[in-house]
């Protein structure tokens, strides 16, 4: 797949539909998308430009994951750890790309591709779940859309 403005999420490894129910967390996935597409086509010249953008899109996202979390939120420790685990991956490839060195560059943005998506599906859902009950009371609810073979699209429960 490839990214488009339907799909911007779309590359391979990194599923589509990273959607949690939570409308302003999705909205922050759905930038990380093309970020990490970024990182992962950059070419030499344009890996630290494209690193910076990763990473200080990261520093940004997991703030305020971790505002959103609290001091009540019962999974905190486990995520917030796993974020600053990423940012100090982050900053060190930094450091080793201004030093001149570009594999780790490429092999950080393919672990985050892999990351990615169950830190979401299993860290993030729960935070979007807990979120969701504090504030409305109810779970979330994500859609998704899936070609049927008799009709072009319908909408199903996740």
């Amino acid at each position: 797949m490839t990214p488009s403005a339907d799909n911007p999420l779309a590359a391979p490894g990194l599923p589509a539909h990273s959607a949690v129910g939570f409308g302003a967390m999705d909205d922050v996935h759905a930038e990380f998308g093309p970020l990490l597409n970024r990182l992962l086509a950059a070419g030499d010249g344009e890996l630290p430009a494209a690193l910076r953008a990763v990473t200080d899109h990261c520093r940004m996202h997991f703030a305020l994951e971790e505002e959103w979390m609290g001091t009540d939120f019962p999974g905190r420790e486990c995520h917030a750890q796993e974020h600053a685990a990423v940012l100090a991956s982050l900053d060190g490839v930094m450091l080793r790309l201004q030093g001149g060195e570009a594999q780790p560059a490429r092999t950080v943005a393919r672990a985050l591709q892999d990351w990615f998506p169950p830190h979401v599906q299993h860290l993030d859902s729960a935070l979007a779940h807990w979120l969701c009950k504090q504030r409305w009371g109810a779970k979330p609810v994500v859609l998704h859309l899936r070609p049927r073979a008799d009709e072009g699209h319908a909408a199903t429960a996740a």
